[in-house]
């Protein structure tokens, strides 16, 4: 039976400069995806590339004294380098420089200016040298480019227009006819509301300015201007060539799926398609614009000094371990947060303490009670069969949410299932089974239960840490499932490796603040944990108080003495967040430190949970923050919010407290009222 294709990019590269963790995102997100796809049976082809057209690019290579061509040469080759080195499984590496690609663009330019749909004109307008993009005034934002806030000027010359309003009706048709075209749904609504509403204006697709660029073959002044010459790298790459058998071409086009910036989504829903209708090509099946992953005082930029390099924390924490920091940190529809004192704690909480910890503690006590052979052995129990209920169900889950794209959750549920592992030796306590030869039998199917849930959920976790989880599999004595194995594991006899090996070390900040700082990959040591700027509390009034103020009369019949009115209740600023990282507070029996994703933003919160939760049990977890408490300092910690628990006594008078949950997956951030 023949294999279903999946045809998926990512957006091109834009040559300018050596791209930033953010960037780099994108591509190990596709990876995941594809890989993800892979593992359910398709037969995937995976489209990367580099943009290296445009005057930006011509205006660097003069600032460097080289030439354009060496200047995009020297950065496609940095950008594919950086690519390989995260280990990002892509059939194709285009360039826009390529030969094919620059006679594909001419032709298409030619058809589309024979058929009527190009038409020559003169443009003026407000010009964004960055963004490639001319400007409305009303389009303005305080003067400056919408897209980037850089400064514009005005420019005015001859080009060559596309008249996009000619399809406008029919791309809102297929909008209406295709609900999932556009992912996220907000995306959509974005680009209805201010773009085909309003009415499209026809797109400038050729300029005179500047010459690096692909030469428009009929009039030699011109060149192809960037979006008509960047995005055909999506039929290009995938073989499609004007006028000649395009086998190649039909088996892999329609695309499945674009990955791209949510910054650069108008360009794929809007002019992509309409390039594609004007020359009768289906239409991608999906488009989904990610969102960014930011420093906690925002978007990354050099001038801003925040910008981290995915080269730099591959050096530093390993290819996998920043590939799962970029994963875990970035949310399906808003933006994501990072930094290296964030991925420090990451790394601590969740893959040496959750992973790392129960792969290294199952190899050991298989070795030490087993010789390292565990077979099936006997005594299953109601606590077997709920971690192997939770284990067997994970493939369904995960799997779901790569096939809408939600990486971040998908890794939430695997990590809920190794947490739930390492809860059941906790349960089980092996080590009390190993003083009882009686319960030999009870032991080796505890040993091989573990062994079951660190094999599934390393196989699941391939798409996001693929050297991990083949080191993880294999130190129990195993190889990786493939994907109806994940729901049905056939796990017989084992003989685990000699060495326990940890698969992450322990990071110690302050040492790993200090080797960034020796090596200069950070300027200063508040770039290794920069802070988002606050705005201060206002000033109460101050004023002369009476020391003795008339005590206030209840009034009768009240309900309840606590009883506030919906206005004060308003005051109470509630949102969602996610725990990123927890460790007890030294000298304090009751309190947690944590690590608190709100929205954009990472709070640090104490709170008196540590009687009533683990640190590993509770990293991942979905909570309500009050996020407008005054903060307070506890054993020296500022405390930036408060945990939302629900408190209540058991039946022998114990009390019991249980953080608050939403019931479904919203949204860090979120608004609760």
């Amino acid at each position: 039976m023949d294999k279903k294709k999946f045809y998926l990019t990512t957006a091109i590269t834009y040559t300018s400069g050596k791209p930033h963790v953010g960037n780099t995102y994108e591509i190990v997100l596709a990876d995941a995806i594809a890989r993800a796809k892979r593992l359910e049976g398709y037969d995937v082809v995976f489209q990367t590339g580099t943009d290296e057209h445009g005057e930006k690019i011509e205006l660097k290579a003069a600032e460097k004294g080289t030439t354009p061509k060496q200047f995009v040469d020297d950065v496609a080759g940095e950008i594919e380098r950086i690519w390989r080195l995260m280990n990002t499984s892509f059939d194709r590496f285009v360039r826009t420089t390529d030969a094919y690609h620059e006679e594909q663009v001419q032709k298409i330019f030619r058809k589309l200016y024979e058929q009527g749909d190009i038409y020559k004109g003169t443009y003026k307008g407000w010009y964004c040298t960055p963004c490639e993009s001319f400007w409305t005034e009303s389009q303005l934002v305080d003067g400056k480019c919408p897209d980037c806030g850089r400064e514009v000027k005005m420019a005015e010359e001859e080009a060559y227009f596309f008249r996009m309003s000619k399809y406008a009706d029919a791309l809102m048709k297929y909008f209406d006819e295709h609900p999932d075209f556009i992912t996220p749904v907000s995306r959509k609504n974005e680009m209805i509301n201010n773009f085909l509403k309003p009415g499209l204006q026809d797109l400038c697709v050729s300029r005179t300015s500047f010459r690096w660029g692909i030469p428009v073959d009929f009039d030699s002044r011109h060149v192809v201007y960037v979006w008509l010459d960047a995005l055909t790298n999506y039929i290009t790459g995938a073989g499609f060539r004007m006028g000649e058998n395009n086998a190649e071409f039909g088996e892999q086009w329609p695309a499945d799926l674009h990955v791209i910036g949510k910054d650069i989504v108008r360009f794929h829903v809007i002019y992509w398609p309409i390039f594609l209708m004007a020359l009768g090509l289906p239409l991608p099946k999906q488009v989904y614009g990610h969102p960014w992953l930011l420093q906690n005082g925002g978007k990354m930029s050099k001038s801003k000094g925040n910008v981290i390099y995915a080269d730099d924390m591959a050096k530093v924490f390993g290819v996998d371990a920043t590939r799962y920091c970029m994963l875990s940190q970035m949310p399906f529809e808003n933006d994501g947060v990072i930094s290296w004192k964030m991925a420090v704690d990451i790394i601590n909480s969740e893959l040496v303490n959750v992973y790392g910890n129960l792969v290294q503690r199952t190899v050991a006590m298989a070795n030490k009670y087993f010789g390292g052979v565990v077979g099936l052995g006997e005594g299953e129990e109601n606590v077997d069969l709920e971690l192997l209920k939770q284990i067997r169900g994970l493939r369904d889950k995960a799997f779901a949410d790569m096939d809408e794209y939600r990486a971040a959750d998908a890794l939430e549920d695997i990590f809920a299932a190794l947490r739930r592992a390492n809860k059941y030796i906790d349960e089980t306590a092996p080590w009390v089974l190993a003083k009882d030869e009686s319960k030999k039998d009870r032991l080796q199917r505890v040993l091989h239960n573990l062994i079951e849930a660190i094999v599934v959920c390393s196989s699941a976790l391939y798409p996001f840490m693929p050297e991990t989880a083949a080191k993880a599999v294999k130190l129990c004595g195993c190889e990786l499932l493939d994907f109806d194995a994940l729901a049905a594991p056939n796990i017989g006899v084992v003989k685990t490796e000699e060495n326990a090996q940890y698969l992450f070390v322990r990071l110690d900040p302050e040492k790993v603040k200090a080797e960034l700082l020796k090596q200069k990959i950070i300027p200063d040591e508040s770039a290794f944990d920069p802070q988002e700027e606050k705005i201060p509390a206002k000033e109460e009034k101050k004023g002369k108080q009476d020391k003795n103020p008339p005590r206030e009369e209840k009034p009768e019949n009240t309900l309840q003495p606590s009883e506030i009115g919906i206005d004060e209740f308003a005051k109470v600023q509630l949102r969602v967040g996610t725990i990123l990282a927890a460790e007890k507070v030294e000298k304090a029996d009751k309190l947690l430190k944590l690590a608190v994703k709100i929205g954009d933003e990472t709070r640090t919160i104490v709170s008196g949970i540590a009687k009533y939760y683990k640190p590993e049990e509770i990293v991942g977890k979905r909570v309500i923050v009050v996020t407008n408490l005054k903060a307070a300092k506890l054993r020296g910690i500022e405390s930036q919010g408060m945990l939302l628990c629900a408190c209540y006594l058991n039946d022998d008078g114990s009390e019991e407290v249980t953080l608050i949950t939403p019931e479904n997956r919203v949204p860090d951030g979120a608004t609760v009222r």
